[in-house]
């Protein structure tokens, strides 16, 4: 097909469906990630969550938030195994999840630099990322991507904290070269704590003395349970009390 029958196809189609429809490559050109590059760092879009990502700039649109929570399918399932939580810590307080599944650093970068934060004016940021980068890129194109996502979210809400979260263990056993892929990018993120960044690592609380996960804790090995949310509730809760103290009782 030509280019001229390429670009009346998509008008066709776009003129024909709703935008939430239409694939991200067809209505933002996907950027060519250069030989040599991080693709950690370059901001892409997934065609498969674009109309998600719409709904949910549709529905925070004009708000204001004091507390978010961003990351991929670990922190979008505060809204499934760990809803009865999130109602219990959060319910009272203005908070949203940004978190959607399959995420990697750069979607989540993509998602910032499209305005998904802009005037939200958040006082807190929890975000917790880069463990589905964790099969393709090194520790440090993982690093250096979750320092861009840091640094975007610190330029687009200026007056917030961020809380960074060490990427939780995953697999079973302490063994597993994940557990020391994953332990190798946390110490180097660790590096990011600043004024405006607090920087913590909670994935020792999800084991047992032996370093292995339980499925009580994970079910899978990967997303927490209930259980698994309770305990990543408790060790935050310092630092959320500190930026976004619970309203008064009345």
């Amino acid at each position: 097909m030509t280019r001229v029958l390429l670009l009346i196809a998509l008008v066709l189609a776009f003129a024909a469906r709703a935008f939430s429809e239409i694939p991200a490559s067809a209505v933002w050109p996907l950027p060519v990630v250069p030989h040599g590059a991080n693709p950690a760092t370059l901001a892409i879009p997934r065609d498969d969550w674009v109309a998600r990502v719409q709904a949910t700039l549709d529905k925070t649109s004009g708000q204001h938030f004091d507390l978010l929570f961003d990351g991929d399918s670990i922190t979008d399932f505060w809204q499934g195994a760990g809803k009865a939580v999130w109602m219990e810590r959060y319910g009272s307080l203005k908070a949203f999840d940004f978190g959607i599944s399959a995420d990697k650093v750069e979607n989540l970068l993509w998602r910032l630099q499209q305005g998904q934060v802009d005037g939200l004016d958040p006082k807190l940021v929890v975000m917790m990322i880069g463990t589905n980068n964790s099969g393709r890129d090194s520790v440090d194109q993982i690093a250096q991507g979750i320092s861009a996502a840091t640094a975007e979210y610190l330029k687009r809400c200026p007056h917030a904290q961020v809380l960074l979260l060490g990427i939780f263990p995953r697999s079973a056993l302490a063994t597993d070269p994940i557990r020391a892929k994953i332990a190798a990018i946390n110490q180097k993120i660790a590096a990011l704590q600043s004024d405006r960044v607090t920087y913590l690592d909670i994935g020792s609380k999800f084991l047992q003395p032996d370093g292995t996960l339980t499925k009580e804790v994970m079910p899978d090995f990967l997303h927490p349970s209930a259980k698994g949310y309770e305990i990543w509730a408790d060790a935050i809760q310092p630092v959320v009390d500190k930026y976004v103290p619970k309203p008064a009782a009345k």
